[in-house]
């Protein structure tokens, strides 16, 4: 069932790109950016053909997404964390013991040297 909905998915991808790239931008760049013609559509109206099978595969496109996502999305949920799961015992680690350093010792270079 997976393997459908992927293959239909993909092909209302490559559909749905094809849809978009066949129609022709009346606007230029300005429509974008808040620019262009004052109705909500454009100036031709929102008919045409293209832009109803644009909105058709752009529904099939959101349909598989939706329904690839609960159908692959229970697996997940059955499993146990493996934060959760406390087989073993973490082994304690403790840090070797830092090798003991030789005394220094000062000789005093003052007063108290010279005199003694």
């Amino acid at each position: 069932m997976e393997t459908i909905v992927i293959v239909i998915h993909v092909l209302a991808c490559i559909f749905l790109i094809g849809a978009v790239m066949l129609q022709s931008g009346h606007e230029g760049m300005g429509v974008i950016f808040g620019g262009g013609s004052s109705t909500m559509f454009g100036s031709t109206g929102a008919g045409g053909l293209l832009v109803k099978v644009t909105a058709g595969l752009a529904t099939v496109f959101l349909l598989t997404s939706l329904g690839y996502n609960i159908l692959t999305g229970n697996k997940v949920a059955s499993q146990d964390s493996i934060m959760l799961q406390q087989n073993a015992p973490a082994a304690e680690t403790t840090a070797p013991a830092a090798p003991a350093k030789p005394g220094v010792t000062f000789k005093d270079t003052g007063d108290d040297a010279k005199n003694q």
